[in-house]
């Protein structure tokens, strides 16, 4: 696709499953709310994610992830390890940029699921439908500089650095840069998230 064509909207109503070897994607749901709890109570991710929410409240959570499926913006997936048919975490493609033709991503993995190949599997499954399902030209994330375990993750999936935002969180009175990086559809044309590093 040329970059003069415009694409169709992106169908983020349809919710595909999406199998790998080590994982599967699949909508998620309330009832994989238990199963999510230990990203959202673990006090390391939320320290590698940035996130300063205090307590969850249950009851909002399993409304929030009842109404995923209805979500025509954004696509929310539960990571299945095919192992185990456990939830072990969820990958999403949200603040979809429409004039744009982008969309952010990330992913959570519970602390049990990493280190085992199944983040990066998981970004190559839900990227790859970014560019060949829904269309979309370019898909971002930002990742803080205490957590290059997840940068080498994104490389590995073909993500590529743009730029630092310095001093973009303050965690705990350290103040901690981001790494905005990118991956484009011509680039997942080539290498389909295995680059060459």
């Amino acid at each position: 696709m040329s970059d003069h064509e415009r694409t169709a909207r992106p169908d983020f109503l349809s919710k595909p499953t999406l199998g790998g070897d080590l994982v599967v994607l699949r909508p998620l749901t309330a009832g994989d709310l238990p199963a999510l709890m230990p990203i959202l109570a673990d006090a390391g991710i939320a320290r590698l994610t940035g996130s300063h929410a205090g307590a969850f409240d249950p009851d909002k959570l399993r409304t929030w992830y009842a109404t995923r499926a209805e979500c025509d913006d954004r696509l929310d997936l539960a990571v299945v390890e095919r192992a185990t048919g456990e939830c072990v975490g969820e990958a999403v493609l949200n603040d979809w940029d429409e004039p744009n033709e982008s969309c952010n991503f990330r992913i959570a993995l519970v602390p049990s699921a990493t280190s085992r190949g199944l983040g990066t599997e998981a970004t190559r499954l839900i990227v790859g439908y970014a560019f060949e399902k829904l269309g979309l030209h370019r898909v971002s994330l930002w990742v803080y500089a205490f957590n290059p375990r997840a940068r080498r993750a994104y490389e590995k999936a073909g993500f590529v650095a743009e730029g630092v935002l310095r001093d973009s969180l303050l965690w705990e009175g350290e103040r901690v840069d981001a790494t905005m990086m990118s991956i484009l559809a011509p680039e997942w044309a080539r290498h389909h998230g295995r680059p060459e590093l």
